[in-house]
């Protein structure tokens, strides 16, 4: 289970990281959220390891 802090840290990563996509961007916005929760939930709760991570999935992202 994930803890306050982290929730809150996982929070400021994915406003930090998707602050150039528009909110009605849910699937890219989604897509990182998820990829924060996996690299979280395996105990890597670093902001530098969490900010890789969630960079990486926005890369990944598909644009049309």
């Amino acid at each position: 289970m994930i803890d306050t802090a982290t929730k809150a840290l996982l929070r400021t990563v994915l406003d930090e990281v998707c602050e150039a996509v528009p909110r009605c961007e849910i699937g890219a916005r989604t897509r990182v959220a998820s990829k924060l929760l996996e690299t979280a939930s395996r105990g890597d709760i670093s902001a530098d390891r969490l900010k890789l991570a969630a960079r990486n999935a926005l890369s990944e992202v598909p644009t049309m």
